[in-house]
């Protein structure tokens, strides 16, 4: 019997019921239910071995695996905390991690592809380390060093386990389970040290039911890319969602287009979810070497039924316009790390304007409510209006580790979580996303979304993408741009530009200036990289100081 509310409630009806039915893919080898909750076992057991306790705090620092899933389903047996670990950290971010998070164990793997796990070690300042006690390595071999981060390296090895009630050393009826912290994610910290944000067995599994509910997973044939790093609520949220709905899951290690593309084709994909960066890359693999006409009319992936993404640049609707056309059943999304990814996806049947903004109807129904507030006069807005979003739900993160302060600030007085970002609600209980609070400007009296700009700077010709930020000149807050050129080597003339800028948007919206550079700052996050508005500001100012 399984507790409810524990992880172990998200597949234990299907392991009932059809324990040899598929659950996960990776590569060539294809794990049962009944397979998979044997290495969960084994694996909860061994980690026993290894000293790993109740309360632990593990960091995992690995690429998508069927070890991953096995590790996060083994420290919830046990009682233990994971601390998800960005690939894509450097040695800065590892070191800040693994000090903040208290961990006393890190399980990782060394080196995989274009990802130099070890040289980012060498970085690391192993005083900082106080709780490090352990560190446990896959894919051992005879050049693997003996020690990492000042600690002996223990192979990852569990090995099968009878059993017996002895051996069995975990309950899983145990029902305080379900509240114990189950892992801890980073925020993205553009402009500080990331957050750890705290979600329990209960908040991670109920939501996982709500996704594979409200949208509607599990149908006949369905089938789950997991292309997004588990690392990640975007990537794990879909894949446990998945697990909850009985729909198999087909991993991958990395996600390049040219695979990703086989895997839709070959295993008949009906669901993924990643950003619009990710889609664009899976079309202009498939459309390399197709004449325009053919590539213009093409369905791609005909057994695909959604593609929930994020936007992360302005030329989303383009996109949007180009492929659903193609059978490509894009609709927009929000999330975050404090109240789950996928925690809204927007309605399939809406106009195609409408239907890829972020936002959309919360997974849970009615059990979730989503307001916006004005952030002048601090009143609830009325539908259509933007202001901050609100979010409460039962799933929502249980706090910041360590940062009582910051848990406190996050919440209204009624349980509200403050999303910092600015949106609107519909009449019909979904809502719009428009940008991060600290990323509108107040123009001409006007509270702005910097996105509304950037989209029709990119629409102009020579534009491959831009990015708007407001600073202050003359003591009145305006906007500036910075682009990328679609034509290396060439600079589109700002003049004609801004001339033809003025012709679209209200003249307080038109850019003071247009600065081209070769690329955008940036920060590293499990999903993508996200631009750095704060250094761009700086950048403005300091060409500002040279006019």
């Amino acid at each position: 019997m399984t507790a409810s509310g524990t992880l172990d409630s998200l597949f234990g009806s299907h392991l009932k019921r059809a324990p040899d039915d598929v659950m996960l893919i990776e590569a060539k080898e294809i794990i049962s239910y009944r397979q998979f909750e044997q290495r969960v076992q084994e694996t909860s057991v061994w980690l026993l071995s290894q000293g790993i306790r109740p309360g632990d705090h593990v960091a995992v620092w690995l690429i998508n695996r069927v070890e991953w899933l096995v590790l996060l389903f083994a420290l919830a047996r046990i009682g233990a905390t994971l601390v998800a670990v960005n690939t894509k950290y450097r040695a800065h971010e590892l070191q800040y991690i693994l000090h903040h998070s208290q961990a006393s164990t890190l399980i990782l793997q060394l080196n995989f592809k274009k990802i130099d796990f070890a040289e980012v070690i060498k970085e690391v300042d192993t005083q900082t380390l106080t709780h490090l006690k352990r560190v446990i390595m896959l894919d051992t071999d005879s050049s693997t060093p003996s020690h990492v981060l000042s600690h002996q390296v223990i192979t990852f090895d569990p090995r099968p386990v009878d059993e017996s009630p002895k051996a069995n050393l975990y309950a899983r009826t145990d029902s305080t389970l379900a509240d114990k912290n189950l892992i801890f994610f980073t925020t993205s910290g553009t402009t500080k040290g990331p957050k750890l944000v705290i979600h329990t067995q209960r908040t991670l599994s109920e939501h996982a039911k709500h996704v594979a509910t409200g949208y509607g997973f599990g149908q006949a044939n369905d089938k789950l890319l997991a292309a997004l790093p588990l690392c990640g609520v975007f990537g794990l949220n879909s894949a446990l969602g998945a697990i909850a709905a009985g729909m198999p899951i087909v991993l991958m290690d990395f996600f390049d287009g040219a695979s990703a593309s086989a895997l839709l084709q070959q295993e008949h994909i009906t669901h993924i979810f990643g950003s619009d960066e990710m889609l664009r890359r899976l079309i202009e693999h498939i459309d390399q070497g197709s004449n325009v006409a053919t590539a213009a009319h093409a369905i791609p992936f005909p057994s695909l039924k959604t593609f929930g993404f994020a936007a992360f640049g302005p030329r989303f609707l383009d996109l949007a316009r180009t492929l659903i056309p193609r059978a490509i059943p894009m609709r927009g999304l929000y999330g975050s790390s404090e109240v789950h990814a996928l925690f809204s996806l927007q309605d399939a049947e809406l106009t195609v304007s409408e239907r890829v903004l972020g936002g959309g109807r919360p997974a849970a129904g009615k059990q979730a409510s989503v307001r916006a507030r004005d952030p002048s006069t601090g009143e609830v807005c009325v539908d259509g209006l933007s202001g901050e979003l609100e979010i409460r739900s039962s799933t929502l993160f249980k706090g910041y580790f360590n940062n009582a302060q910051a848990t406190s600030d996050a919440f209204t007085a009624d349980g509200f979580f403050k999303t910092g970002d600015l949106g609107y609600t519909r009449p019909d209980g979904s809502f719009v996303y428009q940008s991060r609070m600290g990323d509108t400007m107040r123009l001409g009296g006007f509270l702005v979304d910097p996105s509304e700009i950037e989209q029709v700077l990119a629409e102009q010709s020579g534009i491959e993408s831009a990015q708007v930020v407001g600073i202050e000149i003359d003591g009145q807050l305006r906007p500036v741009a910075f682009a990328i050129s679609a034509m290396p080597g060439q600079t589109p003339d700002e003049a004609q530009l801004l001339k033809q800028m003025r012709g679209q948007l209200a003249a307080f919206k038109v850019p003071v200036h247009i600065w081209f550079v070769e690329a955008f700052p940036s920060t590293a996050s499990a999903n993508g990289l996200k631009f750095q508005r704060v250094k761009l500001r700086e950048m403005a100012l300091a060409r500002l100081s040279k006019v």
